[in-house]
């Protein structure tokens, strides 16, 4: 019986279609890494699923057997047919999935609950978690990513937090699925990756005005990472009176801050 990496490179091969790395194009053909997307991902007969970058469709496909809908955002237009070819021949019905040929990056998320599970490119991670949670109007209930795997551990470690830890922890909680090697792809990527799980919060811990303040300073705290606060923030007397009233030492780091501590600095008393 042929392998999922099999099929797939028979697929590639018979449409003479050439991945370009350069989008990111590094295609899952792990079957038992995709089993753990799925059941990570928890989808329901009356879930909306937002997947980015489909490709030819081999998760789609599975994602379409599970949700009530399924929105597939392309950026590259050469993979449109052949993301219907394949999603054609893999499944019975397919009138749950709807095709946007766009950037993921500017396309406007859905407005009534949803969630996003994807393979997506890594070098779209930081904007894509930025688009999502801080320029639409909805934040999904629940994100299940394919992502380079030092991206989701910095992502993860609340202990030793950068710019992603502090966005991701303002609006859920994140978790490490699996670990995923290069050889789960076609072609390999140079890195190893990971299934990132965040699920969201029904509301973030700060109101939109806290967040934007959070995002200053941490603009300046985290322009001089090695720094300690009173290098950087305590330049400005009013957020040295808010660390004070927040017992927050101004020899302490930036990393070592907790979300809770950014918001009492970000939020005037």
């Amino acid at each position: 019986m042929s392998t999922l990496r099999d099929r797939i490179r028979a697929f590639l091969s018979h449409y003479q279609f050439r991945l370009n790395t350069d989008l990111g194009q590094h295609y899952l053909v792990d079957e038992d890494i995709l089993e753990t997307i799925l059941n990570t991902a928890d989808i329901h007969d009356t879930d909306t699923v937002v997947e980015i970058g489909p490709g030819i469709g081999v998760l789609t496909s599975e994602l379409l057997k599970l949700a009530k809908e399924v929105i597939a955002i392309e950026f590259d237009e050469r993979v449109i047919p052949l993301l219907k070819t394949y999603i054609q021949s893999n499944n019975d019905k397919f009138n749950n999935l709807t095709i946007i040929r766009d950037n993921a990056l500017h396309t406007p998320l859905p407005t009534s609950p949803y969630k996003i599970v994807a393979n997506i490119p890594y070098h779209i991670t930081s904007p894509l978690l930025r688009h999502v949670f801080l320029e639409s109007p909805v934040a999904p209930m629940t994100m299940t990513l394919l992502i380079q795997r030092e991206v989701a551990e910095n992502i993860c470690d609340a202990g030793n937090a950068g710019m992603l830890t502090i966005l991701v922890a303002l609006f859920g909680k994140p978790s490490i699925a699996c670990r995923v090697p290069p050889k789960s792809f076609l072609p390999p990527p140079k890195v190893d990756s990971a299934v990132l799980h965040i699920d969201c919060f029904p509301e973030p811990l700060a109101d939109k005005e806290t967040i934007e303040q959070i995002f200053k300073l941490t603009r300046i705290a985290f322009g001089q990472k090695r720094k300690m606060l009173r290098n950087t923030l305590g330049a400005f007397p009013a957020l040295v009176e808010r660390l004070e009233a927040a017992s927050i030492s101004q020899e302490r780091r930036p990393q070592t801050l907790s979300i809770k501590e950014w918001i009492a600095i970000a939020k005037p008393a």
